[in-house]
């Protein structure tokens, strides 16, 4: 046997770590764009702006609506986040709420008699099984056939929408002569209890807060984080260290599914207390947005989504006080996610000239031996 040295480059790990500074940067482009868009469309900008910021915090009413339409935000941003820093993109979290709502309505329209965070964890638990199945779908499509993730979970989302729409209509569980295809009430016992009287605040958005820390620690200081992250940044050296790729990607995407059936349970026990046709219809390719603009990281959701609800419900406040089209909101996110992705390609290819120019500068290179008959 004789040996021969192959040097392997791999990336300086502080290139690998997304930079706030990207996220920054979109954003206040994303956000003087927006108010050029306003300016020219005879409004004042600055009045504008300060109309969203007062429909978002002018009093607790409206910034418990803020944390209402963050908790979908956060749990499916995570999702998604998870499956970013193992180099997939699990864009199914819209048909992985709606799987999830169906697994908890299951559950929550019977009078079982338990107490109701007994009957509650029994919904959250069926909606996450229900969910991760769905998910395991295109993650063992992916991993082991070689179909493009985007496409598979796009495509189940779209059957996921149909079912639920059966389900509410067409099922036993629909409720019949309703003036809206809904589902049956759900058992008082399986309810998400209000926070704050007056409001519609529930424990839904403390419970994505409290995944994005959960899931920040497990990404950075486990084995499975470790290997996630390492399978995200270099396929190849992950394989050379004996991780097994195609597992990894099938157990990301089926948590990523997992938390967004999460987020479509909490939505129907939490917020609408019947499953819905459509209910969070948009949410979950918010959720994709939500964490680009993270660039993946856990921490980065938290604030993508605050920021993204308070667009959201302080939008409809400036509709109505100036007069912009409510869907100026939308826009402006849009806007961000564009601005974000474009500032953190040209830095990118700054980082590949620089890299080019001098090699040695911010790369490590790691010695292996190849056995070579």
């Amino acid at each position: 046997m004789r040996t021969k040295e192959k040097i392997i480059k791999v990336p300086f790990i502080g290139d690998l770590i997304y930079s706030s500074g990207h996220t920054i940067v979109g954003i206040l482009l994303g956000i003087f764009t927006g108010g050029l868009l306003i300016a020219i469309s005879g409004v004042n900008p600055f009045l504008a702006y300060a109309s969203m910021f007062r429909g978002a915090f002018n009093s607790l009413q409206s910034f418990s609506n803020v944390l209402v339409r963050s908790s979908p935000l956060l749990l499916g941003g995570i999702g998604v986040a998870i499956g970013i820093k193992s180099g997939v993109w699990n864009t199914g979290i819209e048909g992985y709420m709606y799987i999830g709502a169906i697994g908890a309505t299951i559950v929550a329209i019977p009078e079982l008699g338990l107490p109701p965070i007994i009957h509650i964890l029994l919904c959250f638990i069926v909606a996450m099984l229900f969910a991760g199945l769905w998910g395991a779908i295109p993650g063992y499509l992916r991993a082991y056939k070689g179909v493009n993730e985007v496409t598979a979970t796009i495509m189940l989302s779209y059957v996921a929408i149909y079912f639920t729409n059966w389900i509410v209509s067409g099922s036993p569980l629909a409720q019949e002569g309703a003036y809206f295809p809904m589902s049956l009430p759900f058992a008082k016992s399986s309810l998400l209890s209000i926070l704050m009287k007056g409001t519609s605040l529930h424990p839904g958005p403390f419970i994505g807060l409290l995944m994005c820390i959960i899931f920040h620690i497990i990404l950075k200081y486990t084995p499975f984080g470790f290997r996630t992250r390492m399978l995200g940044h270099n396929p190849f050296a992950a394989q050379y260290a004996g991780i097994n790729s195609k597992k990894q990607i099938v157990i990301t995407m089926v948590i990523g599914a997992m938390l967004g059936g999460l987020g479509g349970a909490i939505e129907v026990l939490g917020l609408k207390h019947r499953l819905y046709m459509e209910f969070v219809t948009g949410v979950g390719y918010e959720s994709v947005a939500v964490a680009l603009v993270a660039g993946g990281e856990p921490i980065g959701v938290m604030l993508s989504a605050l920021f993204f609800s308070i667009l959201k419900v302080g939008g409809a406040t400036m509709s109505i006080e100036t007069g912009v089209s409510s869907s100026m909101a939308s826009i402006i996110i849009a806007l961000c996610v564009l601005f974000v992705i474009g500032v953190g390609v040209a830095d990118s290819k700054r980082l590949k000239k620089r890299d080019e120019k001098d090699p040695g500068k911010k790369t490590l290179s790691f010695k292996m031996e190849e056995a070579v008959k």
